[in-house]
């Protein structure tokens, strides 16, 4: 179980999976979890990945096996990034393919825009629109947390993100996953990392993108997807059946199947 001290505040957890051939120079694709998850949220991804490509999974500063975050901290989207910077340059990569699921589909687009020298190809899952500040919600939800847990807010919340037909026994692994979280890491996040704005940012990634989302996404309808994807100069939508809004989950086969087609054929162009 790897870790790594990346500053004084930060011993970030990350898992690599790679089952490439061990004579050829495997590309790196970073893959990036959710709120209240961590890189184990990516299991279903990793057996189509991993025989191509060296896959490398962090924790997430505040969740996982990473460094909790107290609540006063002063977390920033930018700072997300470049946690995620040190660890890549810390593992000796420099260029990747970047992969994010929901909220960390926000922050990797913002990623993708500021280190266009970095990443490769940039996939997007179930992800937010550019403008997703939660401040009309952020004390409803501080008092929900702090009065049921991590566990109560997830169980009351959890239908929305994996859709009707996912089985209740996945829901019960989803609930129990996300609540490992600190209440003191759930609380800084809401309050601080869904405020920024990134729609100046999209018209600044430079590499191929494909964005991932279902017909009935809680996260927004396919017309506002399409519209902020297409100001993606090199991007692309597919659009899933459901009503899943954390379809890296409940679709990850899918998923993980049309990201490697979406890599290779990137790589083919």
């Amino acid at each position: 179980m790897p870790s790594i001290q990346l500053s004084n505040d930060l011993n970030m957890h990350y898992e690599i999976d790679n089952f490439t051939d061990p004579w050829k120079e495997a590309q790196t694709i970073l893959m990036l979890h959710g709120n209240c998850e961590s890189g184990a949220s990516w299991f279903g991804w990793v057996p189509h990945l991993a025989r191509d490509y060296r896959i490398v999974r962090p924790d997430m500063r505040g969740y996982g096996q990473s460094t909790p975050v107290a609540r006063d901290f002063p977390w920033t989207i930018d700072v997300v990034i470049d946690d995620f910077i040190k660890l890549m340059d810390a593992l000796g990569i420099k260029r990747f393919h970047l992969v994010g699921a929901k909220i960390a589909g926000f922050i990797a687009r913002r990623f993708a825009a500021r280190f266009p020298d970095r990443v490769i190809t940039l996939t997007v899952i179930g992800t937010p629109p550019p403008v997703y500040d939660v401040a009309a919600r952020v004390e409803s939800l501080t008092a929900e947390i702090e009065r049921d847990g991590i566990e109560g807010w997830a169980r009351r919340s959890m239908a929305g993100r994996l859709g009707g037909g996912f089985p209740a026994v996945g829901v019960e692994w989803w609930i129990k996953h996300m609540s490992k979280t600190p209440v003191s890491s759930q609380i800084c996040f809401v309050r601080n990392i869904p405020k920024a704005d990134i729609t100046a940012d999209l018209p600044k990634i430079m590499c191929p993108t494909l964005v991932i989302t279902t017909q009935g996404s809680a996260l927004g309808s396919v017309e506002v997807t399409r519209k902020w994807q297409e100001t993606i100069p090199d991007s692309r939508l597919l659009v899933l059946p459901g009503d899943s809004y954390h379809v890296a989950a409940s679709n990850s086969d899918e998923c993980a199947k049309a990201t490697r087609e979406f890599i290779r054929d990137a790589a083919a162009h």
